[in-house]
């Protein structure tokens, strides 16, 4: 009897394990950022980048680097440079306008006391054809202010609508993004604030994406999202996400690939993607 039991018991389980549902493995959510590539070494302290008509990406060295532009391809390997007649005091950011020029914002300003900020416009396939907009900013009237109201370095840029964008680093209080427009026209400005709102970090680059309805900010390894964004002079007032990016580190530039899909570099020497959900 009891062979007979052992048996049955037997029949019974390889009848189970044939019948059974098979068990099914979800696969993991692909992460929204990837790690594309190391930068070349010509480029290794990115400060800022901009996506070209034809899918490149452009993109500068920090302060105390050569004027030049890199041309990189979406792997991340250069090719081409484009060398400018410019001196890089501090070079920080780019921006687009919808003629293809590019806008380099040579607005670094890390002790707040710089008199003499510019922005250059520069067609890169006349690279020799150079404008530049020279400004101040109309609230700062001390050079430097005192530490508490460092808030006049400008990291981030972005253009729309014939206007350029600069979004300040807050050094002093490290909470609050000032936010000035200056006309894309060259000649001497004044950046006339527009607005400001609070984030709570340092502000090291800035976009808009292609139907303006989204503008992205970085700081160190975090990504600033603003949706559904109606006016991009007070984008701030869209729907806000902070998203970590873990493993990523001082993240200094972005740019919009599609609406859905933006660049980004790290001072570290990283060129990432990251995929808005």
């Amino acid at each position: 009897m009891f062979k007979v039991l052992i048996v049955f018991l037997s029949v019974m389980a390889i009848a189970l394990f044939v019948l059974r549902k098979p068990y099914e493995v979800k696969p993991a959510a692909p992460a929204a950022l990837k790690k594309i590539a190391t930068l070349p070494y010509q480029v290794r302290e990115s400060s800022g980048i901009e996506v070209l008509p034809n899918n490149e990406y452009i993109t500068h060295n920090d302060a105390g680097n050569k004027p030049y532009l890199y041309k990189l391809n979406q792997k991340g390997k250069l090719t081409g440079t484009i060398k400018l007649q410019l001196p890089n005091v501090d070079w920080e950011d780019l921006a687009r306008d919808d003629k293809g020029n590019i806008y380099i914002g040579d607005t670094g300003n890390n002790n707040n006391k710089r008199r003499e900020l510019a922005i250059y416009k520069v067609n890169i396939n006349h690279p020799s054809k150079l404008e530049a907009i020279r400004f101040t900013f109309e609230d700062q009237t001390q050079f430097p202010p005192d530490k508490k109201d460092m808030n006049f370095d400008c990291e981030a840029i972005f253009w729309h609508g014939g206007n350029i964008y600069l979004v300040s680093k807050d050094r002093g209080r490290k909470r609050t993004a000032k936010v000035y427009r200056l006309k894309d026209n060259p000649g001497t400005q004044q950046a006339k604030l527009i607005g400001s709102h609070e984030v709570n970090a340092e502000i090291s680059g800035a976009a808009i994406s292609p139907n303006a309805d989204k503008v992205a900010l970085v700081s160190e390894a975090k990504l600033h999202l603003f949706r559904h964004v109606k006016n991009p002079e007070k984008y701030y007032e869209a729907d806000y996400k902070e998203i970590n990016l873990p493993g990523a580190g001082q993240t200094e530039a972005v740019a919009f690939i599609t609406d859905t899909e933006l660049v980004l570099t790290s001072e570290g020497g990283n060129l990432y993607r990251y995929s808005i959900e």
